[in-house]
């Protein structure tokens, strides 16, 4: 049984964060600022993130003070107490503030305190869950009606993981099935982008994970709705169904890439075609996105005109099929990709704008658990590539499980050009150049070879 806090959101002066440096935490934490209440916490490493949000005047230490904790924090009757589940049960300062009378609430709890506060619009789903929810909050906030949004990346077009519009009742928020957390959601309405099985170290296997999606359906609103991709197999009769050359309520076709744009024509449920809808960002699983963000808008009631001006000025997502090299001999294209399935619309993509370059991958495994419950699919994407430069497993959270590795995942991999290589070794690789196009992929720390390798790609 999911615990879901019965506590005024409202009723609290101040905010302190254990884990604000990650992606949702400092959202959430931005959220807070913006409400004009002090907020400050604590995070393992300096980075990015903690940097922007020191600089928005919101106070980060990365030593765990333990009982020490800021002065004026010490009130346990009026401050809210945050942590992501990442954090070790032992640490310090979350023991004293369990220990001393604090509400100490999961950031998935107090994502669910703020959508049963507004009308939240929440994007769930295995893969696209940030694209697609940061491209339906960039329509919305092209349109009359604005939202507040909780991101799972920094989107382009704000600069930001959080979007902020006082006015506005609507909140968008990524419904995230690690660890159950979107059960604790209230959506008004939702868009499920897939149930391909994954976090089978938190579900165990398929059938409880696509349970997981069931019990997630049913925190939908009385008076909410949902659209779904037609794969989508969760028995929601009323739930529009949306897909790209497969029939659905709402349909895209003819994708193609013309004078550098990138379009696709869309069909309504009843047969209105719109024609030559242009995306700001290239890709097929990117114009499945828009689909399903346009049905969704759609039954919020904004108007074709406003929608397409949306979709063509959309900028994207750091690290989602986010360009950082476009010559004439060369792209360079860094992806978040981690699971077979978002390998496969990637390469697919790939394949669509640039059908006669060779394609250079350079992936980074992500957990040693999921390499293991998909190692055959992670074969038969990675296999599709035309030179594979393959890095060590990224652990996270994991331990090592034995006979999980880089090494027979390579073995397995139907390539004469593949090798295993470090993080630090990638850059020296392309000492002498290359041509076609290069893809870095993973959700590890692959991120760190992004600006040497776009360094060494754009030099002459």
């Amino acid at each position: 049984m999911i615990e879901r806090p019965q506590v005024d959101i409202k009723s609290f002066n101040r905010v302190y964060f254990i884990g604000i440096g990650g992606i949702g935490m400092s959202a959430l934490a931005r959220y807070f600022k913006r409400q004009g209440l002090p907020v400050a916490g604590y995070d393992k490493t300096p980075s990015p993130l903690t940097h922007a949000l020191s600089l928005e005047g919101i106070n980060v230490h990365f030593e765990d003070r333990a009982s020490d904790v800021i002065g004026v924090y010490r009130s346990n009757e009026d401050t809210l107490v945050v942590y992501t589940p990442a954090i070790p049960e032992e640490m310090g300062e979350l023991s004293f503030f369990r220990n001393n009378g604090y509400v100490v609430l999961k950031r998935a709890q107090v994502l669910g305190l703020i959508t049963r506060s507004s009308k939240a619009l929440g994007v769930a789903g295995t893969h696209g869950k940030t694209t697609t929810s940061t491209m339906l909050a960039h329509i919305m906030n092209e349109s009359e009606l604005g939202c507040n949004a909780f991101l799972g990346g920094i989107a382009t077009n704000f600069n930001s993981n959080f979007v902020s519009h006082e006015s506005s009742p609507w909140t968008v928020i990524e419904a995230d099935e690690f660890d159950r957390s979107f059960l604790q959601l209230t959506p008004f309405g939702t868009i499920i982008t897939s149930t391909d099985a994954d976090h089978l170290d938190i579900y165990g296997d398929t059938d409880v994970f696509l349970e997981g999606f069931k019990e997630y359906v049913k925190c939908i609103r009385k008076d909410g709705f949902s659209v779904s991709h037609i794969d989508v197999e969760l028995d929601i009769s009323s739930s529009k169904t949306y897909a790209v050359g497969r029939k659905a309520d709402y349909q895209g076709g003819n994708l193609r890439f013309q004078d550098a744009r990138f379009m696709f024509d869309v069909t309504l449920p009843d047969g209105v075609v719109w024609e030559a809808v242009e995306l700001g960002i290239p890709g097929i699983h990117n114009a499945e996105n828009a689909i399903a963000c346009i049905a969704m808008v759609l039954e919020l009631g904004l108007t074709e005109d406003l929608i397409r001006k949306a979709l063509k000025s959309f900028k994207g997502v750091k690290r989602r099929f986010e360009y950082h090299v476009r010559k004439e001999d060369v792209v360079y294209i860094d992806d978040y990709a981690h699971h077979p399935t978002e390998i496969k619309a990637l390469i697919d993509s790939v394949k669509l704008l640039y059908p006669n370059q060779k394609i250079i991958g350079v992936f980074q495994p992500h957990l040693y658990s999921r390499t293991r419950d998909f190692f055959d699919g992670f074969v038969e994407q990675l296999s599709r590539l035309d030179e594979l430069i393959l890095l060590p497993i990224y652990p996270a959270r994991e331990l090592p499980i034995e006979g999980v590795t880089s090494e027979k995942l390579l073995d397995q991999i139907d390539l004469k050009a593949k090798t295993l290589l470090s993080g630090n070794e990638v850059l020296g690789y392309f000492e002498d150049g290359v041509n076609g196009v290069v893809l870095t992929i993973g959700a590890g720390d692959i991120d760190r070879i992004v600006r040497g390798l776009t360094e060494k790609l754009t030099a002459e």
